[in-house]
This record gives C-alpha cells, sequence and structure tokens, in this order.
C-alpha cells in the first residue's frame, strides 16, 4: 500500500516540475535576448521510469514474481531543438541586418494544451493517491471492529 502513496507522490512531483516548466516557457514566450544571448529556447521535461530498491521490489523477487513500478522521475530538462519564429521588426532592438527578430519558439496554444495535460495528469494522481489512503483508513476501521 505505502508504495501506491510513493508512485502517486511521484508522479504529483514530476508533473508539477512540468507545470512549472510550461509556465516558464510562457512567461518567456517574447524573451528576444537571454543572459546566453540569443532568444528563449522552448524547455521540456523527459520523464523515465523510477527506479528502486523498495521492499516490495526484493519481496517480489523473493516469490519469483516481477516487481512491481516505483514510479516516474524527471530524467532531465531538454531545449527543444525547433526553428525559432522570425518576424520583420526593422525597428527593433535586437533586429538583425535585414530587419528581422528571432522570437523563442515557445507556441502559446501548444503550451495551453501541455498545461491541461500536466494538470489533468497531477489531478489523477491526487484522486489515486486519496483512494489508496481511503482504502487505508477502511481498513483500519475493520481492524477496531
Amino acid at each position: 500500500m505505502f508504495s501506491s502513496f510513493n508512485i502517486s507522490a511521484s508522479g504529483l512531483t514530476a508533473q508539477r516540475l512540468r507545470l512549472d516548466i510550461i509556465a516558464n516557457n510562457l512567461a518567456n514566450a517574447e524573451t528576444t535576448r537571454t543572459a546566453a544571448g540569443g532568444p528563449y529556447r522552448r524547455q521540456l521535461a523527459v520523464f523515465g521510469a523510477r527506479e528502486g530498491r523498495a521492499f516490495d521490489f526484493y519481496l517480489g523477487q523473493a516469490v519469483k514474481k516481477q516487481a512491481s513500478g516505483q514510479g516516474v522521475r524527471v530524467l532531465r530538462i531538454e531545449e527543444d531543438p525547433s526553428p525559432y519564429r522570425r518576424a520583420y521588426e526593422p525597428g527593433h532592438p535586437d533586429a538583425d541586418e535585414e530587419g528581422y527578430v528571432l522570437y523563442p519558439n515557445v507556441n502559446v496554444v501548444k503550451e495551453m494544451v501541455d498545461m491541461i495535460s500536466a494538470s489533468r495528469s497531477y489531478e489523477a494522481n491526487a484522486v489515486a493517491f486519496n483512494a489508496t489512503k481511503s482504502m487505508a483508513v477502511k481498513a483500519l476501521e475493520l481492524g477496531r471492529r
């Protein structure tokens, strides 16, 4: 039962980080100059299975069963390699010799869709956590009778 709590908690943490990255992308959707010198580049979170050696893993190995999953973790945060958006604005301070400005490769609509997806995933993990908690409470109530 405690592994269910850990799995849901790892999902909550991962989706919260994903929401933070999406918010950062939206906040920098018009940033044409960063400390690195160019326009902001969209960031993405890469998830992977969390591997651990919890008690249920060893118990599963002892009875020759495959161990259950351990949850999710963020492997890395990487930059989106898609090209920047070019706009003709000759009066802009960051315009090149031809008058074009490079804007971040952030698509606001795509970020909003990703935000809805991350929010729904977060809610699903919260519901799973609460369902596990409810089952634990009911099991304790049965033990008192």
